[in-house]
């Protein structure tokens, strides 16, 4: 079986394939500090039940991706393992200025975007702590895209820097128009978001409309994706592992 491992700034996800077939996943907290030994602890708890053959990770945070390469050698010497970095064969063409500041999930993202929705453009609408907007072209090729802040720093800054507002619980308010401080709150925020996703995506559509013939599909993925589904107008698809189907695909193509 392979273990998927996708370490992003906030959390980390891992996932078990059995062949193509996702049979297990889980999301947890990503902490910089933790040693080679405390992700073992953590992790081979998780995977105890499962016979892991290989192992494909991408990573966000150096730190834990160096404590990551000695816990690999350390507890799994044995297996094939794929970390997406320079040099790993991903298929996908990078038409960015300097290909080097392209975070690693979003090049996995990319791969598994084109490969689930082969037949136009895409974008890959990431919510974690920044919400990236990643285009991919009908040929699977990073075009670029935009970053924002992500919804949960956004809350956390604004309940630091404004004295009389709070964190709220991110759930829907009972309408639009907040008629009290923790509903107004959940009202900007989320349909706040979603209104920024809508407004770039046809931003970014109509610089698309003279290259292509077809509208990008658009797809959300990350941790925070389900706040705004149904409520954005643009998001036509939810692919909550969407970044672990990449890492599964970027190792089969670097067997």
């Amino acid at each position: 079986m392979l273990l998927t491992i996708d370490v992003g700034n906030t959390n980390t996800v891992l996932g078990v394939f059995d062949g193509k077939v996702l049979v297990r996943s889980w999301r947890v907290k990503t902490d910089a500090r933790n040693t080679s030994d405390e992700l073992w602890l953590q992790f081979g708890s998780l995977v105890e039940d499962y016979e892991i053959t290989g192992l494909a990770v991408c990573s966000t945070v150096p730190a834990t991706l160096r404590e990551l390469r000695t816990m690999i050698n350390a507890y799994f010497p044995d297996i094939r393992v794929t970390i997406v970095e320079p040099g790993i064969k991903t298929g996908v063409p990078l038409l960015y200025d300097n290909p080097k500041e392209i975070g690693a999930d979003r090049i996995v993202n990319t791969l598994a975007a084109h490969t689930l929705y082969p037949d136009g453009p895409a974008i890959v609408v990431d919510f974690g702590t920044s919400t990236n907007f990643d285009v991919v072209s009908d040929k699977g090729e990073f075009l670029g895209g935009a970053l924002a802040p992500g919804i949960e720093i956004s809350v956390d800054a604004l309940a630091a820097r404004a004295a009389q507002l709070r964190k709220v619980e991110l759930v829907l308010p009972r309408s639009v128009i907040g008629k009290n401080t923790v509903e107004a709150l959940q009202s900007g925020t989320i349909y706040g978001f979603a209104g920024q996703v809508d407004g770039l995506v046809h931003r970014i559509t109509a610089e698309l409309k003279d290259a292509y013939a077809k509208s990008p599909t658009v797809i959300a993925t990350g941790g925070l994706a389900p706040l705004v589904l149904g409520i954005s107008e643009t998001i036509a698809h939810h692919e909550p592992d969407l970044t672990l189907i990449g890492l599964r695909l970027i190792h089969e193509r670097n067997a």
